[in-house]
């Protein structure tokens, strides 16, 4: 009898000890996030053509092992509007943070309202186990945008670039607010050189090359941002990691050190081509859209021919020159993360907020609803992809928060607007019938499908470009009877009832109808905005 209990136990500590090292071949060890952002780049990537001088070694290799979306869009093209809605999961149209820089206060006072019961997405990982880690801009100020959220965003910042430059007493913003973009160029703006006092604002729209003497130090923010990351890659992790890269250029001014600019020759620099007739077919919305956030209420176009065409090419070269350097950091970061003991279980995610136009259809900024301004890099690479896949549906920045609920597999919020790439990660071609909506302010939409922009503004004018032959957006097929079919599909996709502007409790109109008005009254439309 006692030799049959013994047996019994045996069997029963047995049979405990089979169920408890299958639970654990359960267990599954959550993936780490490599998080990118860059700030205002646009398709001037080698690998997907849009310029084809840019050299960008980095981002073309993670091309080559991961998924590459060319056609990825922001739901707003504009800093705090577009980081916003892919923080928070929602489109600016449903939070009403359509913001620019200086709406910030009406939204930070709008966040207990907007965001009650819902996290964002580094709070969201963050509550989950993760310890997550930021340097640079993620948000529009940098690691939050909300100082009374940041013990649930991160564990770990680095601190603010504002405050080192005030610790070394070092000022070359040429009166630019925005610190996390020094220095300017040696001598200041050249925009605000040419133009004396008269220039009060858009005078950022510069570039050069910079001496190691000229930079704080002798790094600029992004090799600073690098220096974070890597460093906290080679940390040693007892929990998952959320890392978080936010790098600043190529915004403007587009400065960045000499040897970029030294890898291309300007001679081979190429104005884009901008035809009278795209010109005469946007509508006055549009126009009025270029003509108010350019320099000193010019528009930047005609600022930049008073200057001359050789300014012009100057603009263009130190762009490039920023997309290659911070290109170079971004390498930095991959590789390290490639020599580490992460590599082969974490999630690398890399976007842009908004694209940036360097004078196409007459544009010098981002702040439009055209492909230039909208479309971004985005890139997911995952540690058992073994090749590159690329996807052309097209897909939103909104998408990427429920992209890594899913491949993280987190409980997934119920305020999420987009979706999950995961499917289209497993099969880029597959039947995707989800356009992406854009706006620029209160209630002026794109609709951008696989084969078509369609653009409608708040006065009902309109734009439709085929973008399988016209990538340009040229032709402005709206002008045409027998397109009314394409225009009506893209149209169900426009929301009924938009949020107001926060801080808004009725629509009084912003600067776009002041300028409607006063050219109305004043028949005074800028001829570079009709010939």
């Amino acid at each position: 009898m006692k030799l049959f209990a013994i047996r019994i136990l045996i069997l029963f500590v047995l049979i405990i000890f089979c169920v408890f090292c299958d639970s654990n071949k359960k267990i599954k060890v959550k993936p780490n996030v490599l998080f990118i952002a860059v700030d205002d780049l646009n398709d001037w990537v080698g690998v997907m053509g849009g310029h084809e001088l840019a050299i960008t070694p980095n981002l073309d290799r993670l091309a080559e092992k991961g998924m590459l979306f060319t056609n990825a869009h922001s739901p707003m093209p504009v800093c705090v509007a577009s980081r916003n809605a892919l923080l928070s999961g929602m489109h600016p149209t449903s939070t009403g943070w359509y913001s620019l820089v200086r709406d910030h206060d009406a939204m930070v006072k709008s966040y207990s309202s907007i965001m009650s019961g819902k996290k964002m997405l580094p709070a969201l990982f963050k509550s989950n186990g993760y310890d997550t880690y930021c340097a640079g801009k993620i948000f529009h100020k940098g690691v939050t945008d909300y100082p009374f959220l940041m013990d649930s965003l991160w564990n770990d910042v680095l601190p603010s670039y504002k405050e080192k430059l005030r610790q070394i007493d070092y000022d070359r913003g040429d009166g630019y607010g925005g610190y996390i973009f020094y220095p300017f160029p040696k001598g200041g703006s050249q925009l605000k050189n040419f133009f004396g006092n008269s220039l009060k604002t858009g005078h950022s729209l510069c570039g050069g090359p910079l001496d190691k003497e000229d930079i704080p130090q002798g790094k600029m923010y992004d090799e600073l941002i690098a220096d974070y990351a890597i460093d906290k890659i080679n940390k040693k992790h007892e929990k998952p990691f959320f890392i978080s890269a936010g790098f600043v250029r190529p915004h403007v001014p587009y400065t960045a050190p000499s040897k970029y600019f030294d890898l291309y020759n300007i001679d081979d620099i190429k104005i884009p081509e901008t035809l009278s007739e795209e010109i005469k077919n946007i509508p006055l919305v549009g126009k009025s859209i270029i003509y108010n956030y350019g320099v000193n209420g010019k528009g930047d176009y005609q600022v930049v021919n008073e200057l001359g065409v050789d300014y012009w090419k100057h603009l263009i070269h130190s762009y490039l020159a920023c997309v290659t350097f911070v290109d170079d950091q971004i390498g930095r970061v991959l590789r390290a993360l490639e020599k580490s003991e992460y590599s082969s279980n974490t999630i690398i995610v890399l976007w842009s907020d908004h694209g940036q136009s360097l004078g196409e259809k007459r544009n010098f900024r981002k702040m439009s609803l055209w492909d230039e301004s909208s479309k971004v890099p985005l890139y997911i690479s995952l540690p058992e992809m073994d090749e590159g896949l690329t996807c052309s549906n097209p897909v939103s920045l909104l998408d990427v928060y429920p992209t890594l609920v899913d491949l993280c597999e987190l409980p997934e919020p119920s305020h999420l607007e987009g979706n999950s790439l995961k499917p289209l990660i497993a099969n880029p071609s597959m039947d995707w019938n989800i356009p992406v909506l854009i706006s620029w302010r209160y209630k002026n939409y794109a609709v951008r499908s696989k084969d078509y922009k369609y653009i409608q503004y708040r006065d009902g004018s309109q734009e439709l470009y085929d973008m399988k032959i016209d990538p340009s957006e040229r032709n402005n097929l709206a002008l045409y009877e027998n397109y009314k079919h394409i225009i009506n599909e893209h149209k169900k996709w426009i929301p009924k009832n938009p949020r107001l502007p926060v801080g808004s409790t009725d629509w009084k109109g912003d600067e776009i109808d002041l300028t409607l008005e006063k050219w109305k009254v004043n028949d005074s439309i800028p001829t570079w905005l009709v010939e």
